[in-house]
């Protein structure tokens, strides 16, 4: 059993209850679930062109997009942090004291055969047991 577990959710992809559930059954009674979003910043160059309007909106349809993921779910905690999805859920977890990270993977292409890029990085990088969904 797990006390402290990051769910990492990408808001595109749908495997969000079934990775809630699986926190719920993996979770040591007095545990902690976070379903964490990494809101992924724009390159230098583009984000001179983008209105910080723009960003405000997107970031506030993320906020909403989480929100629905998670759904009333009272024993979840909700988190969106900014910067890259591979490096920055492993970075999370090693300062939250995460002792595990549930992931989702796509249906794997040429390039990365075997996990998506962000899932493998997580895989390689997290500082604790990570479990992949596909």
């Amino acid at each position: 059993m797990y006390k402290k577990i990051i769910v990492s959710l990408a808001l595109d992809q749908g495997f969000a209850p079934t990775a809630l559930e699986l926190a719920r059954k993996l979770k040591d009674d007095g545990g902690e679930i976070i379903a964490l979003h990494v809101f992924e910043q724009l390159h230098g160059s583009v984000r001179a062109y983008v209105p910080d309007e723009v960003v405000r909106q997107a970031l506030d349809k993320v906020r909403a997009g989480l929100a629905e993921r998670i759904g009333d779910a009272d024993d979840v905690r909700p988190v969106i942090i900014k910067g890259h999805s591979g490096r920055d859920v492993t970075d999370y977890a090693a300062k939250e004291g995460a002792d595990l990270i549930i992931v989702g993977s796509h249906k794997p292409g040429i390039g990365d055969y075997l996990l998506g890029s962000t899932s493998a990085r997580i895989v390689r990088h997290a500082p604790c047991a990570v479990h992949v969904l596909r």
